[in-house]
């Protein structure tokens, strides 16, 4: 009887347990009809959801739009905004606790709450204005809620008010999403041009390979000739110890696709505009699916449909009816690492070109850290930027994010573009990172250029960290009209993949130095000049393409080793080859083929390289980890490619390539034998599932599998084809739109709607992503409607019913 009694009160416990976290879960969700009284309107405006959560927000003012935007925003993700805003500021840890004190210290090295203030001073008046009414419709809806966003129950913290520099956060989070990687991979180069003789370095890095598919080339590739071999080998061959080589995986870094094809080729007579931006997955994903309706200026009604980030109140790709637009990265353009001589006796002087010393500003940096005392964070800073040491080294960070003019609103402007050449001009004049801008219109037309500050540099950047006494400031920015770009290219079609974009002088004013491969754009385009005419079912099918071209050259190796004679008295190895000779060539769920030739590649690849990456990291291991070659050089595939066909560098304990080649197969097996499954087993889609989850969902075990994507199987691959997926890195979203013709567009999206996993639109839509199943890019048939309504009686006090709720903050602690 006393063990069933303590069964009983262990059973209550665990409902009453389960019921609190439902009631806590419940009470955060946001209202979805009615009427809501808010201060802040001048004008009535309507929400209407449809069957997957989509809003339409329409009003008669932008501004209007943008409070009511900011509403729904807050009510379906404001913790993953507060999130955005506490990285870029280097307050995660006044949430988080001591576990996330290592993010804020380096991320307050950029002291980028103090630049936000400073950017949002130096705002045109009307981007002001549309953030000061998105922040208020943020702290209206958040008001609103029933109860505090759960994440704060299940964290005991109150959320706080959102202010309008809060919006610039959110690009400076995305600065540091996109390009601090840059960093330590130009260290990484580093170490490699101080390790290396010259011979070495220039085949180790370089410039171009035949993967290359610039914009101002067609589809017939130029004949590119390798680097010669060094004349002398490394001294690192051979595999790297079990566990400590980098993995293909490891270069999956942000990235994305986007290309257009003219009039003239497509069904619609409008341009055709597919895009689908690679990042890091997680619940909620980093995209808000939304249409916006309002009149502009000139009376004219504008309805624009895409993509928006959280935390700020414009489409950030779409279309406008009359334009679509498309980005991908491109990391090369907007910063400088400056190698710094430090005067031994004062660590806050440096010298300067000239030989002078100059002494570097402190600033001391407060992080606040919950249950825990504040930590003080100095911060020196240069005339250049803020320092950075690396053990016995130290840099200065020239970055565009941390002028004014890096973080702006000016995108909001494409919402307003008629045609190619005024949308390529809003991308131009907009402070945000770096990035390819495609656009097509509605007459056909077509055009591609850089997004994002360009820099007027007086030295080039090739990758390397630049001496103090060679560098020489940068000389403002370009303006619009010096920005490379391409208008109408007579084949008619434009593509990027985070490749080299262009052969030429212009390709200098962007750099070149991490460009991807290039085997995905290599791809794309080939598919682009497959065919004379598409519609939005044929871009589709090349968003979606898996097939993986890029190791079918490895495929060939591996086939060409197991001759005959190696096969004898090695049944394993007959099965392999016979699967590989198999394979349909497409990175599928149910491939054992592309697995196997996977491995192949990356055994290959611990054994050229796998010693000099842990050299690599040892170097930089206090400030980065995981560095490896892949990080100095995305094109170490061509490189690989070189090694093979001359049959070099064979680890000395191997006699000749064929037993060379033979372990590495062996290897291969080994890595199958370790999985506990037999060869006709395997597949890819075991091995590529996805693990898309809530950031708390590691935390709560017991809320793990509410906040967790199911692990469904996965085609394509985190590199070197169009179609990006892994398990928690790939295609954000997917959009193919002609506008003008937006009923007939597509759109996927990981994940869902909102952000809290009892509403119905936590994961809605998720499933055709997963199976690249074609839906709308607009969106569907109102299913509800909320109607936010002026309050006059609150508009001279906005915050008050915000000072009258328990479950928000009003500012800062600190």
């Amino acid at each position: 009887m006393h063990t069933r009694r303590w069964i009983l009160v262990g059973t209550i416990a665990i409902l009453i347990g389960v019921a609190a976290i439902w009631l806590v879960l419940r009470s955060s969700l946001p209202q979805l009809r009615g009427e809501v009284d808010v201060a802040g309107l001048a004008a009535t405006v309507a929400i209407d959801r449809d069957a997957l959560g989509v809003p339409t927000i329409t009003g008669d003012s932008r501004e209007d739009v943008a409070y009511a935007t900011g509403f729904v925003h807050a009510q379906d993700r404001f913790f993953q905004m507060d999130l955005l805003r506490r990285t870029a500021a280097g307050e995660l840890a006044e949430l988080l606790g001591a576990d996330a004190l290592d993010v804020d210290q380096h991320n307050r090295l950029h002291r980028f709450r103090t630049r936000a203030h400073a950017a949002f001073a130096a705002l045109p008046a009307d981007q002001r204005q549309l953030l000061e009414h998105y922040a208020n419709g943020v702290n209206a809806g958040l008001a609103s809620l029933s109860g505090r966003p759960f994440e704060y129950w299940l964290l005991n913290a109150k959320p706080i008010l959102w202010r309008p520099e809060d919006s610039l956060l959110v690009v400076d989070a995305m600065y540091l999403q996109l390009q601090q990687g840059v960093i330590a991979d130009t260290l990484a180069r580093s170490v490699l041009r101080e390790s290396q003789p010259p011979d070495m370095l220039a085949f180790l890095l370089p410039n171009e390979s035949h993967w290359d598919a610039p914009l101002n080339r067609d589809a017939n590739p130029r004949p590119v000739t390798p680097a010669p071999l060094p004349a002398i080998r490394p001294n690192w061959l051979g595999p790297a110890p079990i566990g400590e080589h980098a993995s293909l995986g490891s270069s999956a870094v942000p990235g994305s696709n986007n290309w257009a094809v003219d009039g003239t080729h497509s069904t619609r007579g409008a341009a055709l505009v597919a895009n689908d931006m690679h990042l890091s997955l997680r619940l909620p994903n980093t995209w808000y699916r939304l249409s916006i309706v309002y009149p502009d200026p000139h009376g004219q009604t504008r309805c624009i449909t895409g993509v928006s980030l959280p935390g700020g109140p414009i489409v950030v790709a779409g279309s406008n009816g009359r334009v679509a637009w498309g980005f991908t990265s491109h990391d090369d353009t907007g910063m400088d690492l400056i190698e710094l001589q430090r005067d031994p006796a004062d660590s806050t002087r440096y010298r300067v070109p000239g030989g002078e010393w100059e002494k570097a500003a402190r600033y001391h940096e407060r992080i606040a850290v919950k249950g825990r005392d504040p930590v003080d964070d100095p911060v020196l800073e240069t005339r250049w930027g803020p320092i950075l040491s690396i053990g016995r080294r130290s840099y200065a960070i020239r970055w565009v994010a941390h002028d004014p003019h890096g973080a702006d609103m000016t995108l909001v402007y494409m919402e307003g573009a008629d045609n190619v050449a005024a949308a390529l001009k809003v991308g131009q004049s907009s402070g945000m990172p770096n990035q390819n801008l495609i656009v097509g219109d509605s007459a056909g037309h077509i055009g591609w250029t850089m997004a994002g500050p360009i820099p007027r540099r007086v030295i080039a950047n090739k990758g390397f960290p630049i001496p103090a006494a060679d560098y020489r400031p940068w000389q403002g920015y370009l303006k619009p009209e010096e920005y490379p770009a391409i208008i109408d290219p007579p084949q008619g079609r434009l593509w990027t993949a985070n490749n080299r974009q262009l052969d030429g002088p212009e390709q200098a004013k962007m750099g070149d130095a991490f460009a991807n491969l290039g085997a995905r754009a290599t791809q794309i385009r080939d598919d682009l000049f497959a065919h004379e005419r598409f519609d939005e079912k044929s871009m589709l099918a090349i968003q979606l393409d898996d097939r993986a071209l890029w190791i079918e050259f490895w495929r060939h190796l591996m086939l060409d080793s197991l001759d005959a004679q190696a096969l004898i008295g090695q049944p394993d190895r007959a099965e392999l080859k016979q699967l590989v000779e198999h394979w349909n060539g497409k990175a599928d769920i149910d491939s054992a083929g592309y697995l196997l030739v996977r491995d192949f590649y990356e055994s290959l690849y611990q054994s050229w390289f796998g010693q000099l990456d842990g050299q690599l990291d040892t170097e930089l291991r206090r400030s980065f980890r995981g560095l490896g070659y892949h990080n100095a050089s995305s094109r170490a595939g061509a490189v690989m490619e070189t090694l093979a066909q001359q049959h070099a560098w064979i680890p000395a304990q191997f006699h000749d390539w064929r037993s060379f080649m033979l372990d590495r197969v062996d290897e291969t097996l080994r890595k199958v034998k370790e999985t506990g499954r037999s060869l006709n087993e395997v597949r890819w889609g075991d091995a590529n599932r996805v693990a898309i989850a809530h950031p708390l969902a590691a935390a709560i075990p017991v809320l793990d599998r509410w906040l967790t994507a199911p692990p469904d199987p996965l085609p394509g691959d985190t590199v070197n084809m169009p179609l990006i997926e892994g398990p928690m890195f790939g295609a954000s979203e997917r959009m193919v739109v002609a506008p003008g013709h937006e009923e007939s567009g597509f759109f996927h999206m990981p994940g869902g709607q909102s952000g809290n996993p009892l509403s119905p639109f936590f994961l809605a839509g998720h499933q055709a992503w997963v199976h690249g199943e074609a839906t709308s890019f607009l969106p569907g048939p109102s299913r509800y409607r909320l109607v936010l309504k002026p309050a006059a009686a609150l508009l001279n006090n906005s915050n008050k019913s915000l000072r009258a709720n328990p479950n928000v903050r009003v500012s800062y602690s600190r």
